[in-house]
């Protein structure tokens, strides 16, 4: 029995029978989009000052989208045992490891609140940077959440290719957190998130810092052909699943859409804490063949 079907029988097992559960730039080569196509090389991106917002957290705590103060520590445990697999992987993998795709089954398992909180915990190492990506197109929730909609971002970009994607970067107060907004939405968004564009987009601004770590922020898998289209783009994937809500055939569809070298582990959203009424956000590693739950999921 896989780590994954371990979790789903646990969560069946604890609740309702239908709940599941389940880290000035180089030129850069980047693929051509033909087959057999030799790579791109980009000349070097120009530099740019980014334009910073404030972060206000307090109206993400009343929106929902941070925790309560009183569960601020551990939440904080919670998201550094996410987000370190992740991390080193990132910094030891390949080159694409270094972008990080957060997605879900369905809508309303978390996803945009997993996103947030996995990007400021990354932002508080001290030497790596988190760029959190809205690639969610026709929600655009983290460009909603951070008052930018409007903002000029990623489709943007993917539109014109006179745009340099660095330039619509924005800086925040928090130290090594930065975002880029979705932009404005088009039909065609899916096609341009498959693109060759979208390829030499996330390429560079990953190459600008070596030390820059890319979250993808995409629109939920079963729901969306535009977060289909992005699954080839990041080196690891992290799904959300919602406790007690997240239908087991849903996730288990959504998983056997990612490649199983990438997927990372499942996100449950919403499990009970064993030793109070609480709630956390457990974590589950991927694995094939594994035969047994991480403590704590």
């Amino acid at each position: 029995m896989s780590l994954i079907e371990s979790a789903l029988e646990k969560l069946r097992r604890a609740g309702d029978s239908t709940a599941v559960a389940l880290p000035t730039a180089p030129p850069v080569r980047v693929p051509s989009g033909a087959v057999g196509s030799k790579p791109t090389v980009l000349p070097p991106a120009p530099d740019y000052v980014h334009r910073q917002i404030v972060i206000d957290t307090k109206a993400l705590r009343n929106a929902g989208y941070l925790p309560d103060e009183g569960l601020e520590r551990r939440f904080a445990d919670h998201y550094r045992q996410i987000k370190r697999p992740l991390i080193e992987k990132a910094l030891t993998g390949a080159a694409d490891a270094r972008t990080i795709m957060v997605s879900s089954a369905l809508p309303g398992d978390g996803k945009t609140f997993t996103s947030i909180n996995l990007a400021m915990s990354i932002a508080r190492e001290r030497d790596i940077s988190i760029l959190l990506l809205d690639a969610d197109a026709p929600r655009a929730q983290v460009s909603q959440v951070f008052g930018l909609r409007g903002e000029r971002g990623l489709l943007d970009a993917l539109r014109d290719e006179s745009v340099e994607a660095e330039s619509l970067i924005l800086g925040t107060d928090v130290p090594g957190l930065e975002i880029l907004p979705a932009g404005r939405f088009v039909d065609s968004a899916t096609e341009l998130f498959a693109s060759a564009r979208m390829d030499q987009i996330i390429a560079r601004i990953a190459a600008r810092n070596p030390r820059r770590l890319v979250l993808l922020d995409s629109a939920p898998l079963l729901v969306s052909s535009e977060a289909r289209a992005l699954l080839r783009v990041p080196g690891q994937v992290v799904l959300v699943a919602r406790t007690d809500a997240t239908p087991r055939h849903a996730l288990r569809d959504a998983v056997n859409l990612v490649d199983k070298n990438k997927l990372q582990g499942v996100i449950l959203n919403y499990s009970p804490f064993h030793a109070s009424g609480g709630y956390y956000y457990g974590y589950t590693e991927y694995s094939e063949g594994a035969g047994s739950t991480p403590e704590g999921v």
